[in-house]
């Protein structure tokens, strides 16, 4: 069931980079194309709660007008298989990680976000943590891919 305003989670391991930027990415094309949904994300660590996105990240994001900069680092919680009707998870460990996690009635929807782009179902954002500037850049062009195919599912 899906409410009125659709609710999205966007999971990783830390939350400071590839969930974070999903989400200014998802906010931006949203507000560009006058979509009203709710839109948060979290990891599934408790590694880096109450921190903000890695500077590269919020870097990268704002190179594309999305500021990520306030965002804060926080943990998948049990409330939020009821609270979010799409759970994306970046990755196949986060999303095994959600599905174990997860309630047997729960009400999200738990999917891989790179499911949603054509041709890509499947494949993981990379993390880019451990390299540099350009595997965020890479990981902003999966989740603005991810983004835009979300406006155009809601009607955007």
């Amino acid at each position: 069931m899906t409410r009125a305003s659709p609710s999205i989670l966007f999971v990783c391991l830390g939350n400071i980079c590839r969930s974070p930027m999903a989400e200014g990415a998802l906010r931006q094309a949203a507000d560009a194309a006058g979509l009203a949904l709710t839109i948060d994300s979290a990891g599934t660590s408790a590694y880096h709660i109450g921190s903000p996105p890695d500077g590269r990240a919020i870097r990268t994001a704002a190179l594309h007008d999305a500021n990520i900069a306030g965002l804060r680092g926080g943990q998948v919680a049990d409330e939020d298989f009821e609270r979010f009707d799409l759970i994306f998870a970046l990755d196949e460990a986060n999303l095994a990680d959600l599905r174990e996690r997860a309630p047997a009635d729960c009400h999200a929807e738990i999917a891989l976000l790179m499911d949603c782009v054509p041709g890509r179902a499947g494949e993981a954002v990379a993390d880019p943590y451990y390299g540099g500037e350009e595997g965020f850049a890479e990981t902003w062009t999966d989740v603005a891919a991810a983004a835009q195919a979300l406006v155009k599912q809601f009607g955007g």
